[in-house]
């Protein structure tokens, strides 16, 4: 693979309320609300990559073309802060087997198990099962 002159700068999330938004954002990653420029509110750019909120007159509406995965050591435990910090879970793709979450704007994200996880041939996940059975203090068998 060769390297490429072009790199993605930064992810911009459309927003009614960007502040309330980057606030979410900020508590949930860790990274710091660092600057306010026009329409835009600017997390700590990490490995690169900033994240920005950008004002829009326009909520949210229908499934994202695009969204975060995000990353924890206990989904089951990541969901409940999601959910104390403003965000609810999007049960109707449960069937998928991934944790799929929504910010307090509806912007859909998952939470997914840190490393490795099993996909089936149509793309279900099933690390929730297993989440489950570890919460429980069962052995996984993966």
């Amino acid at each position: 693979m060769t390297d490429s002159p072009v790199q993605v700068n930064a992810l911009i999330v459309d927003a009614t309320d960007p502040e309330r938004l980057a606030v979410f954002w900020s508590e949930l990653l860790g990274r710091p609300v660092v600057g306010r420029m026009g329409p835009y509110v600017w997390l700590r750019r990490e490995n690169g990559l900033g994240l920005g909120f950008q004002q829009t007159d326009e909520p949210t509406s229908g499934k994202n073309r695009m969204h975060f995965d995000i990353t924890s050591p206990n989904p089951a435990a990541e969901q409940q802060r999601v959910e104390t910090l403003g965000g609810r879970r999007l049960e109707q793709y449960d069937e998928g087997g991934f944790l799929v979450m929504a910010d307090p704007e509806g912007n859909e994200f998952c939470i997914i198990p840190e490393g490795t996880f099993e996909l089936d041939d149509e793309g279900r996940a099933n690390y929730l099962g297993q989440q489950d059975r570890l919460c429980l203090g069962a052995t996984s068998t993966a």
